[in-house]
């Protein structure tokens, strides 16, 4: 029995639709993943580890966080509270940054050259020549919904130097004190304060993070912009407990309360 030309017609076109729904459902995700993974390999060579070196110390290097070349190549955008209080001029301690090949890093001095411990943010200068530098966005383009990557070193140098990266998406732009885990907790003194000081409006993201991750770039999936740095994950409990039950909210620091200390060491190495 043969088939009809007018049936053999409507099956070609029942095959064709098929493959071409197909086509429109697999396609858009697989060209988002795609352009993430080339994005990243912009990104990668330029988020460095954050920490000291001290010679008589075992192990040598204590690494503290994560920061981003910006700039002319040699300044590190990263957190204030990733940087010690002091250092040990006994132990001969030494502000660095770890740059270079996933695996294989080089170990670079740095100095501070400008901070904000109310935006908890600060800017290093680095020994050596430039590195890439990320192209900066304006964060007032970002809006709850949009879907962001960040990249850093999330348990430090527990499996070597290796950056890992992460999605999200923008959750909410909220006040950056955290005041209270509960409602309860909140008494009007604390309100109050809160109130007076007006503290910065910051991105919340839903996404994991972990205190290694202090300092990490947060930019745009397909065009590779930084727009924040992140600054902290909402845990209840101790560091321990971030790393073991992390709660998957996470902050991050517009760029533009960075733009101060950005100016400030313009004017110093112009």
């Amino acid at each position: 029995m043969t088939r009809s030309p007018r049936r053999a017609d409507r099956t070609w076109l029942f095959s064709l639709a098929a493959m071409l729904l197909l086509a429109y459902a697999v396609t858009p995700a697989s060209q988002a993943a795609d352009q993430l993974a080339d994005t990243i390999e912009t990104i990668a060579p330029s988020v460095v580890g954050v920490g000291t070196h001290a010679p008589t110390r075992n192990p040598r290097v204590d690494f503290r966080g994560t920061g981003f070349v910006i700039a002319d190549g040699k300044a590190v955008l990263t957190n204030q509270h990733v940087l010690p209080e002091r250092l040990d001029e006994e132990r001969r301690e030494q502000l660095i940054v770890l740059v270079g090949e996933p695996g294989s890093p080089e170990v670079r001095a740095a100095e501070t050259v400008a901070h904000s411990r109310a935006h908890d943010l600060a800017i290093l200068r680095i020994d050596g020549d430039p590195l890439p530098a990320l192209s900066l966005g304006n964060p007032d383009d970002l809006r709850p919904g949009n879907q962001v990557a960040y990249t850093g070193f999330p348990i430090g140098m527990v499996i070597g130097f290796y950056p890992v990266t992460h999605t999200a998406i923008i959750s909410a732009r909220t006040p950056l004190a955290l005041p209270a885990q509960r409602d309860d907790q909140l008494d009007p003194g604390q309100v109050a304060r809160l109130r007076r000081e007006q503290p910065p409006m910051v991105f919340q993201l839903d996404g994991t993070a972990y205190p290694g991750n202090s300092g990490s770039p947060v930019y745009d999936t397909a065009t590779g912009q930084v727009y924040a740095v992140l600054n902290k994950v909402f845990v209840q409990g101790g560091r321990e407990a971030a790393v073991r039950e992390p709660s998957g909210i996470s902050y991050a620091i517009p760029l533009d309360l960075a733009a101060p200390l950005l100016e400030e060491y313009e004017r110093k190495f112009r």
